[in-house]
């Protein structure tokens, strides 16, 4: 039996109806229901078994490339030349973390140090490890500016053991060797005469003592009470302040979710000893994931006299250089932009061979804002030592850039659990909607088109005309019997007549 019409316009607008209210329910608890995910997945919690083993053991890679400022007049830099270098490398390695010593406390924060190595990757690399740079004498040049104030007789006797064990203001060594450390008598001279002078009590190298180390104990917040709080820090070996600075922010891997374009994102860097905080740049997609972009502020190492609240990390310098001399063991160490990016123009007239560019120098994250979670690293720091000396004062330098994103399975799993899903939960709201109203508008012209079919059905003449005619065939139906009628009894009256004449 065939429907009508008007049941299926019925069908149309109560189907049409529940899509509609099916779809408005999920705008107001799609929202909640996504934020619930995504709070259940970024908080610390063993659990949450994927983000708790991502946490853990950082399965992101992560590259330390290394440039070497090769230094090409040595010998005229002693009689007061300007110095002229020319960039080496980078020597890219491949850096594992972990986490371990892991300790949950009641107060919703968790404790536990971080590990790393250090792989070379030479097909990365431009250079090898072999090769031979020269650079300043980080151990001769900062003991003499750290014993520039000692009596005269003291710094008589150290320069006396400099030249005894043949130690000059500038090294010449294979970039393995600087890196990860080099036998030096000078080295096993002070560490028995002069214990804890040194940072090392084996090979001297600029990064001997971060191989196979830790960055410290860090006390973080779970986010299982505040989800705002999460990975941020709530102490660093016991100290929840380090040199006049407050330590703020996260260990500087995750941040907390629902990021806008007004938050910022601080971080503590036991490396530099103190709290740095990049600022919101732009929106951008990161293999396929919408991010947006933080970047250090211009104030990040300016000196206390252009921005007061780094007056905390004087003596200063010009702006650009940020002093880290408490976290090297007291040696003139400072930190800045790769290049002097940013930094007071005058620095860049101390060394030759110095061209800042944003692109190749600048300092960024990518974050995914809905999550805290960055997608593309790139810092990039230049380690800088103070030189003194009777004809001036300049910097010499080498800089590293450690990168690092998330690609392979990891990302693919990010991308669905928290960026696709939600996604889809999100358009599947507007489509409900559009296909309920659609159900509905169809719904309304069906009937309206079913109304407009029986009227016309009643005054279309086609109509009239074949009623006419079968009523017309009716009445010549009748005509024909009735004719029929009247001629048989006339034969039959005709044959009585005819019978009665015979007789």
């Amino acid at each position: 039996m065939a429907v009508s019409k008007s049941t299926l316009s019925i069908v149309f607008i109560v189907l049409g109806g529940l899509a509609v209210l099916f779809g408005t329910v999920l705008v107001f608890v799609g929202p909640i229901i996504i934020d619930d995910q995504i709070v259940k997945n970024v908080e610390i919690n063993p659990n949450n078994g994927l983000s708790y083993t991502m946490w853990k053991d950082i399965p992101v890679p992560f590259f330390m490339s290394v440039y070497f400022f090769h230094i090409v007049n040595p010998d005229e830099i002693l009689k007061g030349e300007k110095p002229t270098v020319v960039q080496r490398g980078p020597y890219v390695y491949r850096e594992n973390r972990w986490k371990d010593n892991i300790t949950f406390h009641d107060n919703h924060t968790v404790s536990y140090k971080e590990f790393r190595q250090y792989f070379f990757e030479e097909s990365m690399s431009v250079g090898d490890e072999s090769d031979v740079v020269t650079i300043p004498n980080m151990l001769v040049l900062g003991a003499s500016v750290m014993m520039e104030n000692m009596p005269f007789p003291v710094r008589l006797l150290l320069s006396t053991t400099f030249k005894t064990f043949n130690e000059g203001p500038f090294l010449t060594k294979p970039v393995g060797e600087l890196m990860w450390g080099y036998d030096s008598k000078l080295v096993d001279f002070l560490n028995k005469y002069l214990p804890g002078m040194l940072p090392t009590s084996g090979k001297f190298g600029l990064f001997a003592e971060f191989n196979n180390s830790n960055t410290g104990q860090f006390t973080v917040f779970t986010g299982q009470d505040n989800i705002r709080k999460v990975h941020m820090v709530d102490s660093w070996n016991g100290l929840k302040s380090v040199k006049c600075n407050l330590i703020n922010g996260t260990a500087g891997q995750m941040w907390p979710p629902f990021m806008t374009k007004e938050s910022t994102m601080p971080f503590y860097s036991p490396d530099a000893c103190r709290s740095m905080e990049l600022v919101y740049q732009r929106p951008g997609v990161s293999r396929g994931v919408p991010v947006y972009r933080f970047v250090a502020p211009k104030t990040l190492f300016a000196n206390g006299a252009d921005y007061p609240p780094n007056e905390g990390f004087c003596p200063c310098r010009q702006s650009g250089l940020l002093n880290v001399s408490t976290c090297r063991h007291n040696s003139p160490v400072f930190i800045s932009h790769p290049h002097f990016l940013e930094a007071d123009p005058v620095l860049l007239d101390t060394v030759n061979g110095l061209s800042p560019n944003e692109d190749e120098h600048g300092l960024f994250i990518d974050i995914h804002p809905e999550t805290g979670v960055p997608m593309k690293v790139s810092i990039r720091l230049q380690l800088n030592l103070l030189i003194k000396s009777v004809f001036g004062i300049s910097e010499n330098i080498f800089h590293l850039s450690q990168s690092g994103y998330i690609d392979g399975p990891v990302l693919n799993t990010f991308r669905t659990s928290l960026v696709v899903l939600p996604m889809v939960m999100e358009y599947m709201q507007y489509i409900f909607i559009a296909l309920g109203l659609a159900g509905i508008l169809g719904a309304v012209m069906l009937y309206v088109n079913d109304k407009e079919s029986v009227k016309d059905t009643k005054h279309d003449p086609t109509n009239e005309t074949e009623a006419e005619k079968h009523s017309m065939n009716d009445r010549w139906v009748f005509w024909l019997r009735h004719a029929s009628s009247q001629t048989l009894l006339l034969q039959v009256g005709h044959f009585w007549s005819n019978t009665s004449t015979l007789k």
